[in-house]
């Protein structure tokens, strides 16, 4: 290991000379490196960081080109796992799949409503546990409250305020639900919720990597400044991954709901 860490000291010159040499081999060792990994610090790269990508992309608005990082799991599997929070990241794509499938739609359907969040006095529970909900026509959704008659009003208002455009009339325990024309002022407010909710994400995901990277600052005495700098650069990069692949879902939906 100490050898490994007196040689990773020459990393960045030794990576800098790899970018010019990936057709003819792997680099020349630095002086001072250690007999033992004098292939071309093959194991100084494989295995302390397993892939230094150097193919670089064109930095937004910049023209600039940044590097691409990929760490090792195993060299930092006590300092944090990046696969969890990988996993994270992901998850917060994933829920703004979900809304944008669930909630932003030109069309309103009975499963649209499913998971409107009802505020009652035992707490808050989805739509759908509340009240049996039906597609009576095409411009009409009738949702039944006999189960829960006391939770009609609560069940109104959460429709109301759903941000669906929807404009609920109570008769009874029965709330009807007109369906509203496809307008393009409904479009627009439509791709309006899709940017409100693509930032929240990004909120959401920003939090993830803040909390990853503090979590790998807390180990910057047990392991060199060099490792600490390339898993931050490994966390930076799975967040705009995962942030991109948001811009890219808003994209999509603007478009559908823009027509």
């Amino acid at each position: 290991m100490a050898m490994a860490l007196r040689c990773f000291r020459h990393l960045p010159s030794l990576l800098y000379r790899f970018s010019f040499a990936m057709n003819r081999g792997l680099p020349q060792a630095p002086a001072g490196c250690p007999a033992l990994l004098l292939d071309g610090c093959r194991q100084c790269v494989h295995r302390m960081l397993l892939t230094r990508q150097l193919a670089t992309k064109k930095a937004k608005g910049k023209g600039q080109s940044q590097a691409r990082v990929n760490i090792s799991a195993a060299l930092v599997e006590e300092i944090i796992n990046l696969e969890e929070t990988n996993e994270d990241m992901q998850a917060v794509v994933e829920a703004l799949k979900e809304d944008f499938s669930r909630n932003l739609s030109v069309r309103t359907s009975p499963g649209a409503l499913d998971h409107i969040i009802v505020l009652t006095k035992d707490g808050k529970f989805p739509l759908n546990q509340l009240g049996q909900i039906s597609q009576k026509s095409p411009q009409l959704i009738i949702v039944n409250m006999t189960n829960f008659p006391e939770s009609t009003a609560a069940a109104t208002k959460a429709i109301r305020e759903s941000g669906m455009n929807l404009n609920p009339e109570v008769d009874g325990t029965i709330i009807r639900v007109p369906i509203p024309k496809v307008t393009r002022e409904h479009r627009e407010s439509l791709a309006k919720l899709a940017k409100q909710s693509t930032n929240k994400s990004k909120e959401a995901l920003r939090k993830v990597r803040s909390k990853s990277i503090n979590q790998v600052k807390k180990s910057k005495n047990k392991v060199s400044e060099d490792t600490i700098w390339l898993l931050e650069k490994q966390i930076q990069q799975m967040a705009d991954d995962a942030a991109a692949e948001m811009d890219k879902l808003l994209a999509a939906k603007t478009k559908e709901l823009l027509g």
